[in-house]
Formats: C-alpha cells, sequence, structure tokens
C-alpha cells in the first residue's frame, strides 16, 4: 500500500502546478450554488415547500450535492489512458511495479483530497454569503452510511472511467462513450435537479442504477432524508462495484493482447 500512497501524493503534489485548475474549480463550485439560489429562489416566492423541500433543504442539496459531484474528477482517468495507448505511452504503466489498475485510482485518491478543501472553502463561503439556514443531518450513524456511499459511488465511477479508457484498446475512439456517459450522468445523478422532484415510477428506475449513489442518495442523506435507503444503498453500490470490476477484469485479458507499444 506504501507505493500506492506515494503515488497519491505525487498527484496531490503535481496539483500545485495547475493552480489556475483549483480556481476555476471553486468558481463551478460556486457557479452551481448561485444558480440553484436563483432559480429556487424565484419558485420558492410563493410557495413554502416544493415537494419535501424548503427552500432551505434546497439549496442545502445543492451545496452538498455541487460539493460531491466537484470532487468526482475521474473523468481524466478513461481520457489519460485513451490518449496514451493511441499514442503508444501506455506501456509505461506495464513497466512500472504497481498495478494499472490501482495506480490509476490511487492518483484520483490524490487529485480529491487535493481539492476536498478548496470546494469545502468554496461551499462554506456561499453558506454564509446567501445566509442559508444550513439544514444538515444530525443522526451520526446516517451520516456515517453517507460518507461510506459516497466513497463507493467515487469508487464506481472511477471504475467505470477506466473501464472506458480500456475501451481503447479496441476501439480507435471512445468520445462517443465518453460523450453519451457525461449527458446521462449529470442528468441521473441528481446534480441538475434533485430526483425526488420526478415521478415514482422513474425514481424507482433510477434506484437500479449505480448513478443514484453517486451524489443524489448521499446529499439526500446528509441533508437528513431518505434515511431509509441508506442501507441498501450501500449494498446496490457494493454490487455495482463490484460487477465493474468483473467488467475490468475480462476487458483487460480480452483485448490487451492487442496493444502492440507503438500507439494506434
Amino acid at each position: 500500500m506504501g507505493k500506492y500512497w506515494e503515488v497519491s501524493k505525487t498527484y496531490m503534489k503535481t496539483q500545485l502546478v495547475w493552480r489556475a485548475d483549483v480556481i476555476f474549480n471553486m468558481i463551478f463550485t460556486i457557479t452551481k450554488i448561485l444558480f440553484a439560489y436563483l432559480l429556487w429562489g424565484i419558485i420558492f416566492q410563493n410557495r413554502d415547500m416544493v415537494g419535501q423541500f424548503t427552500f432551505h433543504s434546497m439549496l442545502s442539496y445543492y451545496v452538498i450535492s455541487s460539493f460531491l459531484s466537484q470532487l468526482e474528477m475521474s473523468a481524466r482517468i478513461s481520457s489519460e489512458i485513451h490518449d496514451r495507448i493511441r499514442n503508444g505511452t501506455f506501456s509505461k504503466y506495464m513497466v512500472i511495479p504497481v498495478g494499472i489498475e490501482r495506480y490509476f485510482m490511487a492518483m484520483e485518491l490524490g487529485v480529491v483530497l487535493f481539492y476536498i478543501v478548496f470546494d469545502f472553502i468554496a461551499a462554506a463561503i456561499w453558506i454564509f454569503i446567501f445566509r442559508i439556514q444550513f439544514v444538515f443531518a444530525t443522526d451520526w450513524q446516517i451520516i456515517a452510511y453517507a460518507v461510506m456511499i459516497t466513497i463507493l459511488g467515487m469508487l464506481f465511477m472511477a471504475q467505470l472511467n477506466y473501464f472506458l479508457g480500456l475501451l481503447t484498446l479496441k476501439y480507435q475512439g471512445i468520445s462517443t462513450f465518453l460523450r453519451i456517459k457525461n449527458n446521462f450522468v449529470a442528468f441521473v445523478t441528481g446534480s441538475i435537479v434533485p430526483l425526488a422532484l420526478f415521478p415514482e415510477a422513474f425514481i424507482s428506475l433510477m434506484r437500479i442504477l449505480p448513478f443514484y449513489y453517486v451524489t443524489y442518495l448521499p446529499a439526500m442523506l446528509f441533508t437528513g432524508m431518505c434515511q431509509e435507503e441508506a442501507v441498501r444503498g450501500i449494498v446496490v453500490i457494493s454490487g455495482w462495484c463490484l460487477v465493474m470490476q468483473i467488467f475490468i477484469h475480462v476487458t483487460w485479458k480480452k483485448y490487451f493482447r492487442k496493444y502492440d507499444g507503438v500507439g494506434i
């Protein structure tokens, strides 16, 4: 584990080189919260409740979901694998004394640990500026469940992006897969509109999919809602992590021999 922690620390230090990325990441967090404040401020002018949300619980949900969605930065895994397979430099991961998948997971951990502080500061600033009566769960068991689901959800997304990157071993380009994934994930994770506002039939369908547990359910749990789904959420997202790991194993064994080490 020591060598993977060193990888994580290296990528934490690497982020200091790209200081503009830190600023833009904070701006994106702030933009989502500002959008929510303006939009829901208009909607709540003539009503006290929308679904199961008050104005301040809705803003609390957006603060938390924006924080979580900005931490999910594993998309760089698929793009880096794609680029390195295409230009023939993926070979370096085959000769260094680490597992390739675990290397990318350690890379993602380092990036997340670096940005978590700045995303937290951005969220806290806007809670103060907008004077949001922040709604947060008081049950420590529920908070622990929410943290576990958040970690498993980020693990699943890292696995998914690693899997999509490996598809470059078979397909010359994966941009179509990435566009479909990005557009789909932005909607079904509840980062645009809380899924609780959709019909129950739609929500029931979403509960089957892993993306429900990436941002939406943890954000709801952190705000003290959907507590009855906590244990089931851990079971479901754990199952999806296992399924995705099987897909990764099968894909790697089937296609890694196609890589000739000189690019495509």
